[in-house]
């Protein structure tokens, strides 16, 4: 038999307010888009950065911990795995995203800025998965 792994690891910034809304079956879900940044030095010795942009999903009561306590440009930790979501527009046209489905998250800074005051006090892990 062979073994899979798809898992995520991200630290970066929240790029807007986090977007929460309901299925049709009640359940939370929060959405938000994380931007994790790259340094490097060329051959040429020249500094370069770039910006990665992720779209993070959160189900269950971890989708509403996030909709309660992150913010935009808040610094957070996400654990989870990579999941290609398809759909088809009202034309006929195929889409697909790829998104972040988060099993856990860390606050890395309060909504004020200043460090969380107990160890594993920002931890929040989601044990459920949508699919």
């Amino acid at each position: 038999m062979t073994r899979g792994l798809n898992k995520v690891m991200l630290i970066g910034r929240l790029g807007h307010e986090p977007e929460m809304r309901y299925t049709p079956s009640g359940r939370p879900l929060t959405k938000f888009q994380l931007a994790a940044n790259r340094s490097w030095k060329s051959a040429d010795g020249e500094k370069k950065s770039e910006t990665e942009w992720f779209n993070v999903v959160t189900w269950g009561k971890l989708a509403e911990i996030c909709n309660q306590y992150l913010t935009k440009g808040q610094q957070v930790y996400i654990e989870g795995r990579l999941h290609t979501r398809q759909w088809q527009d009202e034309e006929g046209g195929n889409h697909s995203t790829v998104e972040v489905i988060a099993q856990e998250m860390l606050m890395l800074d309060s909504k004020s800025g200043e460090l969380e005051s107990e160890p594993g006090e920002g931890t929040f892990s989601e044990d459920e998965y949508p699919f």
